[in-house]
């Protein structure tokens, strides 16, 4: 080996000499032990894949060195252990992966060299909708609506995967890909190439972070980033600080881990971790199980860090043989664990290592909560929840707010459903969903769900028929232990059946509200809600008439179902009354911690993790029967509406452009703060009078047959045209929400692709200006890739969400930022200027360029090539590129 640090490997049992270990013990450095757990995740593997080229001994000491050097903005390399995809973002990795293939024929290279290094695994979730429920076979008629609409995406996926090696597809109808990696595909310590190491893993959605409470750290990473880490690259990052987050106490009763999820969201946005890792400890960690910290670790998205890392502790490896993984296994697991000092003790405080600060929380001061109505961060406590919901009825249009004339807030509107009238109202519950990785993974929110729709079965609670209520587990073991404890019924009752495994409502695939309802939501303009145990509940994503959106924890996902309406007080107001004239409160139905605890002790049990994973990949008839052509190369099909090869490497040659100064460019639009990616590329319905629609309607598709955004991502004609499609975008140029701009040589609105397109035509470069936390949310690559297309050259904001700044690097977008204090307000930037970026030949990461705008105004903005690699990336215009042409020479 030449590998520097050969001297501390070592086998972890003298008895199996082959299999060794790089025991960090031996390094015999007073600095290991105060590092944090997740830095020795780091450090563990520059140390293993020290190679003095793509990882250095230098690298090596400033992780060491983290106390000191986390403050100085060192880059450091980093090589997880896998990568994990979902459909959505893994049908465009799959898709640029057969594309490079092509590339790198053409410049005369090997295409097979183009495969995954890197070990990944691709699950399908985000592909079924709700399209069916309340009825018994609504599970497979949505099932089969999924293989109907996505059935070339699947024929291509599998494609893939005989094409590609080290690449492994989890079919339709598993479960959510993040409940997948928890309870299935997780390794927690690699047993790899005659070597024992941390599992750890980048991930192609943002929500990866849930793996973190399981003890492996990750993180959501963009769809370019995961590509190149598949092909062998490391990924460069800035050293993180580390926030140490003590957990002390014991949570109430009536609390669940949601509502504490939700409380920690809102705390941390306010401490401000943007970009940071966030590490848990203290002996209040000790009282959550493994679920429990993946809801946490789950949110950390939401709340803006980077990683959300639990070490392992004896909770840990306890989860490991509860979900049915090999024994003999595990126990290596831990003894690996305790020769390197990575297993720990919450309630040993002296293993607390040095943070780069502390805060505390303590768990019984957590009190039920939902968040919205249309961030995460918005905690609401269930006691003002129909206080804050009219507050916000009235209040100016914003985060919080609807603008609702006051004497409009009791509007009322009859309609008839079913042959029955009823009345909707501003607060009226339209989408109840138990949905998403965040909480169908948590057995004791699941079975609270179950108790509490038990007892209101049995106290003559019922819930309204127009309701569009659903239940989409993260995995058949969810089924399972809610059929085997015997509340799958009583849920059903409530409308509550299991439609499909997959993200569903929470990412918007939550289908068609039935027509009457959507009539009397628009004949009166009423602010109705969709109610969700999701992650997300930005504007316009969970469904286009749901103007008000609130996470909940899959308890109270029911309790407002029941109750139709968030103006609600539960402590004053009842659910409802039953046949005999009896008040029933919320508080008679909810069951207590213990009361679940006793139920999950009982029913979640080892085999049933076994039986449901040991037939994973092949339980899937239709995915068995689906035929798919065994070609190293694709052959593209030119009548696909699904997967098309894109344009990124036309014209791509070995050798390297120089960068050049942006002349002239005009703004395409001009944004506030907090444009998510939903707002850039949305995952949702394709509205009917849409340029994507007009395309597809040109290649002969009908409305019915138009699917959502999200499962056309292998076909850039679609998403190009989808770029800044969502129907909530807030342009400042345009007086009204909606996906339009103005095109200044014309003068004339028009729709964000035509107008794009216009620009191009006449060769005007463009750029797009935004506020603070410029691309938050869910980690979109179309988000990066679909500006591209259009002709965006650059972006300026006040600041960036991590995973899509990135993405705009892989993609060869500048990211640009204003200096500190300044913004388009204090330079007088009105977007309508036309504006000249000077690059200079020599760059440096971070380094200030100059701007010149036509009205003779010049200023400075900081251009966010944060390391060297990414300055790499930006000369070979974009990370794929780059790789083709290291593939290719």
């Amino acid at each position: 080996m030449s590998n520097p640090f050969v001297r501390i490997v070592e086998p972890l049992d003298p008895k199996q000499p082959l299999k060794k270990f790089f025991n960090l013990s031996k390094l015999e450095d007073v600095r290991y032990a105060r590092l944090p757990f997740s830095i020795r995740v780091l450090l563990e593997a520059a140390i293993r894949n020290c190679d003095e080229f793509l990882v250095k001994k230098g690298d090596v000491e400033n992780i060491l060195n983290w106390k000191v050097m986390q403050h100085k903005n060192v880059e450091v390399p980093f090589k997880p252990a896998r990568v994990i995809l979902q459909d959505f973002t893994g049908v465009p990795a799959v898709v640029d992966f057969a594309a490079m293939r092509d590339a790198v024929k053409k410049l005369g290279g090997d295409p097979e060299k183009i495969n995954p290094i890197c070990p990944a695994d691709l699950v399908i979730d985000h592909s079924i909708q709700v399209d069916f429920n309340r009825q018994a076979d609504s599970l497979q008629k949505n099932q089969d609506l999924e293989f109907e609409r996505n059935k070339e995406r699947f024929e291509f996926l599998k494609w893939g995967s005989q094409a590609f090696k080290n690449l492994r597809i989890i079919p339709p109808g598993s479960g959510i890909i993040h409940q997948v990696n928890l309870e299935y595909l997780a390794r927690v310590v690699m047993d790899q190439d005659g070597y024992y190491y941390p599992d750890s893993v980048v991930g192609t959605d943002s929500h990866t972070t849930m793996i973190d409470g399981l003890g492996v750290l990750g993180w959501g990473v963009g769809g370019i980033e995961a590509e190149a880490v598949m092909l062998g690259q490391p990924i460069s990052m800035v050293l993180p600080e580390v926030v140490g987050y003590k957990l002390v106490g014991n949570p109430q009763p009536l609390v669940t881990s949601t509502d504490i999820v939700l409380t920690i969201t809102k705390h941390l946005r306010q401490v401000g971790v943007v970009g940071k890792f966030v590490e848990f400890f203290g002996p209040g960690v000790a009282q959550l199980s493994i679920a429990d910290r993946a809801t946490i670790a789950n949110m950390c998205p939401e709340y803006g860090a980077t990683a959300a890392y639990f070490p392992v502790d004896d909770i840990s490896i306890g989860y490991l043989i509860q979900t049915g993984r090999n024994k003999e296994n595990v126990m290596c697991t831990k003894s690996y664990l305790e020769a390197v000092g990575m297993l720990r003790d919450f309630k040993n405080s002296s293993q607390d290592p040095d943070f780069t600060q502390v805060v505390e929380l303590d768990l019984h001061t957590v009190v039920p909560c939902c968040s919205g109505p249309k961030r995460p961060q918005d905690k609401v406590a269930v006691s003002d929840m129909k206080k804050d919901f009219e507050t916000c009825l009235g209040a100016k249009q914003g985060f919080k707010g609807f603008q609702i004339a006051p004497d409009r807030h009791n509007s009322i509107v009859k309609f008839n459903f079913e042959g029955n009238d009823f009345e909707l109202a501003h607060g009226s519950v339209v989408i109840a969903a138990i949905t998403s990785c965040t909480n169908t993974s948590n057995p004791s929110v699941m079975l609270g769900a179950g108790l509490l729709a038990k007892k209101a079965v049995e106290a003559g609670l019922t819930v309204k028929p127009y309701i569009k209520t659903s239940l989409s587990p993260g995995s058949g073991v969810v089924t399972y232990y809610l059929r085997e404890s015997g509340v799958m019924r009583y849920l059903s009752q409530l409308g509550f059946d299991v439609v499909g495994y997959g993200c569903m409502t929470c990412i918007g695939n939550s289908g068609p509200l039935p027509e009457s309802v959507v009539e009397a939501i628009t004949q009166g303009d009423l602010v109705a809600v969709g109610v969700l145990s999701g992650n997300r509940n930005f504007e316009g994503r969970v469904h286009p008439n749901t103007r008000a959106n609130y996470l909940a924890s899959p308890p109270l996902v029911i309790a407002y179902a029941i109750a139709g309406t968030v103006r609600i007080d539960f402590e004053k107001e009842p659910l409802g009354v039953n046949a005999s004239g009896k008040k029933i409160f919320l508080k008679d139905i909810w069951p207590t911690r213990n009361e679940i605890q006793a139920v999950e002790r009982q029913f979640v049990i080892p085999g049933m993790f076994k039986e449901v994973y040991e037939k994973i990949e092949t339980v899937n008839k239709a995915w068995n029967a689906l035929d798919a052509p065994s070609d190293k190369l694709y052959t593209w099909n030119p009548k696909s509406t699904y997967i098309k090869s894109p344009p990124f490497f036309d014209g791509l040659t070995l050798a390297l452009q120089t960068p050049k100064t942006i002349e002239d460019a005009y703004v395409l639009l001009s944004f506030g703060d907090s444009v998510t990616t939903d707002h850039i590329s949305p995952a949702g319905n394709i509205a009917r009078n849409s340029p994507a629609a007009r395309y597809l309607t040109s290649r002969g598709l009908t409305p019915r047959e138009f699917n959502s955004y999200g499962s056309r991502r292998g076909n850039d004609a679609v998403m190009a045209r989808g770029t800044f499609a969502n129907i909530r975008l807030v342009n400042k140029f345009i007086d009204k929400q909606g996906p339009q701009t103005i095109h200044f040589p014309s003068g004339e609105i028009l729709d964000v692709f035509d107008a794009a397109e216009r620009y191009k035509q006449a060769g005007h470069p463009l750029i797009v200006l935004a506020g603070k936390e410029y691309g938050a949310g869910s980690s979109r690559d179309w988000a990066a890739k679909g500006p591209f297309l259009l002709g965006v050259k650059a972006v300026l904001a006040e600041s960036y969400e991590r995973i899509h700044r990135s993405n705009l690097v892989g993609m060869g977008v500048i990211p640009l930022q204003y200096l500190p204090g300044e913004d388009a307000g204090t330079l007088g930037l009105t977007g309508r200027e036309r504006y000249t970026i000077i690059i200079p030949e020599k760059l440096k990461p971070q380094m200030n360029v100059q701007i010149k705008l036509d009205t003779g105004k010049t200023f400075h903005a900081i251009m966010r090539f944060d390391t060297d690699v990414e300055l790499t990336y930006f000369h070979n215009g974009g990370i794929l590129n780059y790789m083709i042409r290291k593939m290719a020479s």
